[in-house]
């Protein structure tokens, strides 16, 4: 799976636009074929950032989507920013749940509890 992470630094005046743009867009990429997931949010540590998240199930599918008219709309709004965007692609090779917690947590040895 490979995530793609876009963080947009908006002036107070644009971020709302951006958000919508984005917004807009959210739906018609979860359509789109290897999409596992999509997602807008705002970034609470630093004022006028917005987050857009998107999972892809591989590559292929990830390359695909970046020369999709829907990417194109993503590129015009990360123009809009103040900063240049930060833009990550990070490869996940492993995903696991709560069972991580319940086993750090009833696990004690070497923890200061």
């Amino acid at each position: 799976m490979i995530r793609s992470t876009i963080r947009l630094v908006l002036s107070p005046e644009k971020e709302d636009e951006v958000q919508q743009i984005l917004q807009s867009l959210v739906e018609r990429i979860r359509a789109e074929a290897g999409c596992q997931g999509c997602s807008i949010y705002k970034d609470t540590g630093k004022a006028h950032t917005i987050i857009f998240e998107e999972f892809w199930r591989s590559e292929e599918d990830l390359q695909r989507h970046l020369k999709s008219n829907e990417y194109h709309k993503v590129l015009l709004a990360m123009e809009i920013g103040i900063e240049p965007p930060g833009i990550r692609f990070d490869t996940v090779t492993s995903t696991r749940g709560v069972e991580t917690i319940k086993k750090a947590r009833t696990n004690k040895r070497g923890c200061n509890q």
